[in-house]
């Protein structure tokens, strides 16, 4: 019996090489106090990158979310180093696995201006040559998220979470990225016309905390906020951006248990009336997007991450059911990590930190729980 799930007839064929993913994290952006960030050196991801392949690979988690350090390629204006990125294509090619290479997940060099008029023609600049690059070490086109989660990124400038850049305009910064996105994945289908563009925003809900008209329609008009940057990718809302449908090919949304609160209030557990379930949360983008879709992160810390991936999972077969068109789901990240804003240990995905010997331990858990999941999927279980 295949390990995929099987698609129902007139689908489009999936993008993905396998239906559960894995994801690293790759983050690479100056906190608001300004220190940089790099996710991948620590969490040794750059060191043991063909090990972790293949370790994704054991488990048939044949195709891997991971990204680029533009801040360490780009050393100058126009000048680029791809050593270090060049190696981990080469180790995917190894470990006989798909990668979706994020371009831009926060972090850009020093010298690049994000609120700048030039920063777009350095971003476009940066993405074009990523893919030839790509095409000389692969000799194909890659799959790519060109900037990872519009929504969050704007929304972390915007509250000086992130380092604030441009003018305090809000909503500014969101149009900023949209239009580089939009121009970067014009030049990397100039230079290499058969990219295809993986996209990742989170996918929330927000309840109202009473039922007065006033805080329902607060609470909606967030909600619906989520959906600016696809609407914005694609055309349907402020064309004036540059967006048109082909920029968008797939619809990734991150999900996790923090991604449902009140209206200026607390995070919803779930089980409580107000918990959206997240088949109905798929169900709506789907038919507002009508194209393929895929859980591009999702994973939960410490003890719960068995029973987070058992609900997601449950959900996404629910929204399957009803015609969402569902590629995959990705484990992310997939390694234990050290907590953005203080260096915690975050205890997360499948695998451990790195150990003294260079291995990783596996957290069977959740690797029994990715099993039973694969056969209930591949056995068409509703």
């Amino acid at each position: 019996m295949s390990n995929e799930p099987a698609r129902p007839p007139g689908e489009c064929p999936s993008a993905f090489a396998s239906f559960f993913m894995a994801g690293f994290e790759c983050s690479s952006h100056r906190r608001g106090d300004g220190v940089r960030l790099d996710l991948i050196r620590a969490t040794a991801h750059d060191k043991h990158a063909l090990a972790d392949y293949r370790s994704c690979a054991a488990l048939g988690l044949h195709t891997i979310r991971d990204g680029l350090r533009w801040h360490l390629i780009e050393t100058a204006p126009g000048v680029f180093d791809w050593s270090g990125w060049i190696s981990m294509i080469e180790a995917a090619h190894a470990a006989g696995v798909q990668v979706v290479w994020d371009i831009f997940h926060y972090g850009s060099p020093d010298h690049v201006d994000q609120g700048a008029p030039d920063f777009i023609e350095a971003y476009v600049r940066f993405a074009a040559e990523a893919v030839r690059v790509h095409r000389s070490v692969t000799g194909v086109a890659p799959l790519v998220c060109p900037i990872n989660e519009i929504s969050f990124f704007a929304w972390a400038i915007e509250v000086g979470y992130f380092p604030r850049v441009g003018p305090k305009k809000r909503g500014w910064f969101k149009r900023q990225l949209v239009r580089a996105a939009v121009a970067g994945a014009k030049a990397m289908r100039d230079a290499e016309p058969d990219c295809r563009f993986i996209w990742a925003e989170p996918l929330i809900h927000v309840a109202p905390r009473d039922r007065s008209r006033a805080e329902q329609r607060r609470a909606e008009n967030v909600r619906q906020g989520q959906f600016e940057a696809y609407d914005m990718l694609t055309g349907r809302a402020e064309p004036e951006l540059g967006g048109s449908d082909d920029c968008v090919d797939v619809i990734g949304l991150n999900f996790y248990p923090h991604n449902q609160w009140y209206f200026h209030g607390p995070t919803i557990p779930m089980g409580h009336h107000e918990y959206r379930a997240l088949s109905d949360m798929l169900v709506e983008v789907a038919e507002r997007y009508r194209k393929p879709m895929f859980i591009a992160e999702t994973g939960a810390e410490g003890s719960g991450r068995p029973a987070w991936l058992h609900y997601v999972c449950d959900e996404v077969r629910d929204a399957m059911s009803r015609d969402a068109p569902v590629q995959g789901i990705c484990l992310y990240p997939v390694t234990a990590y050290p907590g953005w804003d203080n260096s915690r240990h975050a205890e997360v995905g499948l695998f451990s930190t790195i150990h003294a010997d260079g291995s990783r331990s596996l957290r069977q858990p959740v690797a029994d729980e990715l099993d039973r999941q694969r056969r209930l999927f591949a056995a068409g279980v509703s």
